[in-house]
């Protein structure tokens, strides 16, 4: 199953795809959809006046095929004539006379009707009466297809990318394990001279075996404190479920979303008991990669 983004754009057409001649008639009705990412689905719609008693259907179609993402549907219904402008027939023209009399009866300020006003009008008047309803659950099922195709495409990517990430920063951390039994042993080493030349001053008042012993037990304490190896254990382990979902495929986008968040919290214990520049260095690096993932993760759906 492909990993899905959440941003995308499709259209459609009457006919587009019918062999159907769209242009004959005096009007076509197109459909616009684009998505890009949220943390759940916000669906809004935005149609022209004949169209709006489909919104209940339009959305159970696309709530049926999309699960996250701030998603966003434009249709309309727009002339086809030469120009596009199409011409308001008498009967209109009176009709649209009286009522705007009716209306100036009661609203005298009210602005009276433009000729671009009228013109909108007659637009709509050739549409009319037609049922759009078949028409634009096609064209919304044929954007929606395409849609997804494209939200899958751009989820294909954004895998390749998580996955490229993965490989760096295990890379990462197998150059940090071979430093950690060395930095343990200097630490130590270091800690039990520094206490040795402690003792020198002390003139023999301590015995030196419980010195020595208490000194140990010091640097074994402090070596534990900055062992990072508990945290590069707990960090390939996301690494591989990380990998397990993008590979799974469909719905995992709040699952990585976590587990980045966990990587993010290995990294920085990393950094904050690192002993040594490289290992500080290290750390900085897996942080900056975690963040691309981060960014990467919160477009999949």
């Amino acid at each position: 199953m492909p990993v899905y983004s959440m941003t995308g754009y499709a259209s459609a057409q009457q006919g587009a795809g019918t062999g159907t001649d769209s242009t004959a008639a005096p009007v076509r009705l197109g459909l616009e959809i684009r998505s890009v990412n949220g943390r759940f689905l916000d669906f809004s719609l935005r149609l022209s006046e004949e169209l709006r008693t489909h919104e209940p259907a339009l959305r159970e179609l696309v709530q049926g095929r999309l699960k996250r993402g701030k998603v966003e549907l434009r249709a309309f219904v727009e002339s086809t004539v030469a120009g596009n402008v199409a011409e308001p027939s008498p009967r209109l023209l009176q009709r649209l006379n009286t009522l705007q009399d009716s209306v100036k009866s009661w609203l005298p300020d009210a602005r009276g009707l433009s000729v671009a006003d009228i013109l909108k009008l007659a637009s709509g008047e050739q549409g009319a009466g037609q049922d759009w309803g078949p028409a634009l659950q096609a064209l919304a099922t044929e954007a929606l297809d395409a849609l997804v195709q494209s939200r899958a495409r751009e989820g294909a990517r954004l895998a390749t990318m998580l996955l490229g990430h993965i490989a760096q920063l295990r890379q990462l951390a197998t150059q940090a394990g071979p430093m950690l039994p060395l930095l343990v042993e200097q630490q130590r080493q270091r800690f039990l001279e520094r206490w040795q030349e402690a003792m020198a001053l002390t003139d023999g008042a301590t015995p030196p075996q419980a010195a020595q012993e208490r000194a140990l037990t010091e640097a074994t304490a402090y070596a534990i404190r900055i062992d990072v190896a508990e945290e590069l254990t707990r960090l390939a382990s996301h690494l591989d479920e990380i990998e397990r979902l993008i590979k799974k495929g469909g719905e995992v986008g709040k699952r990585l979303d976590f587990l980045i968040q966990e990587l993010h919290r290995e990294a920085n214990t990393l950094g904050s008991k690192s002993a040594a520049l490289d290992l500080t260095r290290i750390s900085v690096d897996m942080k900056v990669l975690i963040e691309q993932m981060r960014e990467q993760v919160q477009n999949l759906e």
